[in-house]
């Protein structure tokens, strides 16, 4: 379906802000390049508030250029219709690896999630010390560091992705109901109260992350929406070591300051997270690699490989010369005292 100077493949995703698709450009010679197209929904794009917080914000996230964000390509506008268009990814959102390992009873392997989470913290560190034209701090703040806006791809790559227009969806949300539904679990104590935030919270939220991918559980989760922004306002944790007892000392440690109700007690920066969790790896003498990653990515979702535009190597092939792709871990009973 054309749309503007893109041509729409497929509806990757719809929510309550946006609908996202697989699209292509075209040039000369018959030059093609898949990109990600995220198109706003009507009855959101008539918000002149949202819209001009949107494009503002769009403007902003373009200068982010890092090899763990997103590239946002194009702003733009087809008809009635704003979107945003950035680099295709191909692979899964790290919700959905989470998922796929949670439904055969077993959680990600350590190593995978600390790599995983140091790569989403250098992303984050260098979208927080960003500066404008003039050198002075954009003071960015992502907002909705979640398992959904974290992408792996079949390389290894992690991304994230909807740096800079959190912001607008949250105000989308004040009038559009459902719009944050199973976000709130990822806020920290400050957001929820709607204190001004800085990059610890963005820290908090990575906590959260990590926490779930060692446990294999959601840590705040509630019966309804007021239940679990509740137990977020009160960070109400049990220590990871409750579910799953091969949880070293040391990483324990490590996801609980992360998850400092006070963020004065927390990491204050999201690369000194980075660093103990990259010390920590180097401590237990585990070294895990973006071809490890890829490889895993591949052997789980062998189905999304078989795609046109995949990657040629086979379904759960490691690259040459490479290790077997790491082994998810089967969850040991919780703990009972």
């Amino acid at each position: 379906m054309p749309f503007g100077k893109y041509y729409l493949l497929d509806r990757i995703n719809v929510g309550g802000m946006a609908e996202v698709f697989k699209a292509k450009t075209e040039g000369v010679e018959g030059f093609e390049r898949l990109v990600a197209v995220k198109r706003i929904l009507p009855s959101i794009a008539e918000d002149e508030e949202f819209i001009k917080m949107f494009i503002d914000e769009a403007k902003i996230a373009v200068q982010l250029t890092h090899q763990n964000i997103a590239q946002i390509i194009d702003l733009g506008k087809v008809g009635d219709a704003y979107f945003i268009a950035m680099e295709y990814i191909h692979g899964r959102d790290l919700r959905a690896t989470y998922d796929r390992a949670k439904k055969k009873g077993e959680i990600l392997p350590l190593p995978m999630s600390c790599f995983t989470m140091m790569k989403v913290c250098e992303g984050l560190d260098y979208a927080h010390n960003k500066k404008d034209a003039s050198g002075a701090p954009l003071n960015l703040v992502h907002r909705d560091v979640s398992p959904q806006n974290i992408l792996i791809s079949f390389d290894g790559e992690v991304k994230i992705i909807d740096f800079g227009i959190a912001k607008a969806a949250n105000k989308a949300a004040k009038t559009q109901a459902g719009i944050l539904k199973g976000k709130f679990g990822y806020m920290s104590p400050e957001q929820v109260r709607g204190l001004p935030l800085d990059r610890r919270s963005d820290v908090f939220s990575c906590g959260i992350i990590l926490y779930e991918l060692i446990t294999g559980e959601r840590l705040f989760i509630g019966e309804s929406d007021f239940s679990t922004l509740e137990k977020v306002r009160n960070v109400e944790i049990m220590p990871p070591t409750t579910y799953n007892r091969n949880i070293p000392e040391e990483l324990e440690r490590i996801v609980l300051k992360a998850l400092a109700k006070e963020k004065e007690d927390r990491y204050q920066n999201a690369m000194d997270l980075h660093d103990d969790l990259q010390s920590f790896m180097y401590t237990i003498e585990s070294f895990f690699s973006q071809k490890d990653l890829a490889a895993f990515m591949r052997k789980e979702f062998p189905e999304d490989l078989m795609q046109p535009g995949a990657a040629e190597a086979p379904a759960g092939a490691a690259a040459p010369g490479s290790a077997p792709p790491p082994r998810a871990s089967k969850l040991p009973p919780p703990r009972t005292s």
